[in-house]
C-alpha cells in the first residue's frame, strides 16, 4: 500500500511499458506534494516518443492523464525544436573504467568501429575506405554489434590507442561513444550535436567538429595526424573537461538541482 506521506519525489525512469504500467498504478495515490519527474531516455525527437514506437501510446497517455510530470528531463533534446518550459535536457554520461590514454603507445591512425545503419555512418565509412590504416584496423562497412571484437575493457584500450577516433550520430544524437573517447584521452573527431549538451566540449580546445556535409573531415583528419602535440593537447583538455562536467554525479546533481528550483 503506497504511503502519501512516504515521497517527496516519484522518478519515472524509462519509457517502458513495465515502467508506466507500475506509474499507472500509483499515480492517483501520489501526493500533490510530491514532485513526479520523467526521464525520457529514448531516441524519438517528441517527448516520450518511445512510447508509440514501442506500442503502449494509450496506457503512456493515461497516466500522464491521472498524474502529469512535474519536471521532464530529454535525452534527445533538439536544438531546433521548442519544448514546454518544464523540459530540460539530459544527455548520456561517462561511467566506465577511467583508462589513461595519454602518452601511450598510439597503433592506430584513425578509427570509427560502428554500425553502418544510419546514412551519415554509412557514409563515413564509405569515405574511410582506402584511406590511411582504416582497412587494417576493422573500420570498415559491414561491422555488427554482436560480431564486434572490442568489447568492454578491449574496446576502450583500443580507442586509447588510436590518434583519431571518429562519432558520429546513431538512431540519436547522444552516443555513447561522444563520451568514450574523451574519457579514454583520444582526439575526438566528430559531427556536431543536434541535441542541446550543458557544457558541452568546444571546438579546437577539448575535440574537433566537422562540417555536416563532411567537406573537411579528411583536411582536419590529416591536420592532427600530423601534429601529435596539438592533437594530444586537445585530447588531454576533452579528457578534463569530461571529468569536470560529464560524470553521472554531474548529471544527478543537475538534476536534482532542477527539480529544488521547479518546486520553488
Amino acid at each position: 500500500m503506497l504511503s502519501r506521506a512516504v515521497y517527496d519525489c516519484v522518478i519515472i525512469g524509462s519509457t517502458k511499458r513495465d515502467t508506466f504500467e507500475a506509474y499507472d498504478s500509483i499515480a492517483e495515490k501520489l501526493s500533490k506534494n510530491a514532485k513526479v519527474v520523467y526521464i525520457d531516455g529514448g531516441d524519438e525527437a517528441e517527448v516520450g516518443g518511445d512510447a508509440s514506437r514501442l506500442g503502449f501510446a494509450e496506457l503512456y497517455g493515461r497516466a500522464f492523464s491521472k498524474r502529469a510530470p512535474d519536471v521532464i528531463f530529454k535525452r534527445e533534446y533538439l536544438k531546433n525544436k521548442n519544448y514546454p518550459a518544464n523540459v530540460y535536457p539530459l544527455p548520456l554520461a561517462y561511467g566506465g573504467p577511467l583508462i589513461d590514454g595519454a602518452g601511450g603507445v598510439k597503433k592506430y591512425d584513425v578509427v570509427f568501429w560502428a554500425v553502418d545503419n544510419i546514412p551519415v555512418r554509412a557514409k563515413v565509412l564509405d569515405f574511410c575506405e582506402g584511406k590511411w590504416d582504416c582497412g587494417e584496423n576493422g573500420t570498415s562497412r559491414g561491422q555488427t554489434f554482436k560480431k564486434y571484437n572490442r568489447k568492454g575493457i578491449k574496446y576502450l584500450k583500443e580507442l586509447a590507442a588510436s590518434k583519431v577516433c571518429y562519432n558520429f550520430r546513431g538512431g540519436g544524437w547522444d552516443t555513447l561513444r561522444y563520451w568514450e573517447i574523451p574519457a579514454v584521452g583520444s582526439l575526438m573527431v566528430s559531427g556536431k550535436p543536434g541535441i542541446v549538451i550543458p557544457d558541452d566540449f568546444e571546438h579546437g580546445k577539448h575535440a574537433v567538429f566537422c562540417k555536416d556535409d563532411l567537406s573537411d573531415l579528411e583536411g582536419l583528419t590529416n591536420y592532427y595526424l600530423k601534429r601529435d602535440k596539438e592533437r594530444e593537447c586537445i585530447a588531454a583538455e576533452g579528457k578534463k573537461h569530461l571529468l569536470k562536467y560529464h560524470l553521472p554525479r554531474h548529471r544527478a546533481e543537475y538534476l536534482l538541482d532542477v527539480i529544488e528550483k521547479r518546486a520553488e
